[in-house]
């Protein structure tokens, strides 16, 4: 077996477990500081206001092209639901009221051309 205070390895793996220990240390007390929690929250809030911009300059580019935003393509698709359930309150109440005046459900509505070809006869003539 090789020696612990001569293998790379153990000497490299015992480096890593401090320098992270004194990482760890140094970003606890920098993080407690009252000064860093000020930093964080302007940063935040520069943040905000470039998100802010950057969707109202997006917005403005999409008018630009003459396309929809996200917005509206939401709207719309709340729209396009509601109108679909409209659709299908519609539908089972025609067949609702199909079925209690003995139309066949399997109607779509549409007629059916008239049956003009009769089967032929026992005979094998057309009649």
């Amino acid at each position: 077996m090789t020696d612990k205070t001569n293998d790379p390895v153990a000497m490299w793996q015992k480096m890593m477990g401090e320098m992270e220990k004194g990482f760890n240390s140094f970003a606890n007390q920098a993080m407690s500081s009252p000064e860093f929690s000020q930093a964080m929250n302007r940063a935040g809030g520069v943040a905000a206001g470039a998100q802010k911009q950057l969707g109202e300059l997006m917005e403005k580019y999409l008018v630009s092209m003459n396309l929809p935003s996200r917005e509206q393509v939401t709207g719309l698709a709340e729209r396009l639901q509601s109108v679909e359930a409209q659709i299908g309150e519609i539908k089972s109440m025609l067949s609702r009221m199909a079925a209690s005046s003995g139309i066949p459900s399997d109607m779509d509505g549409a007629p059916r051309p008239p049956r003009t070809k009769r089967p032929p006869s026992e005979s094998g003539e057309p009649t």
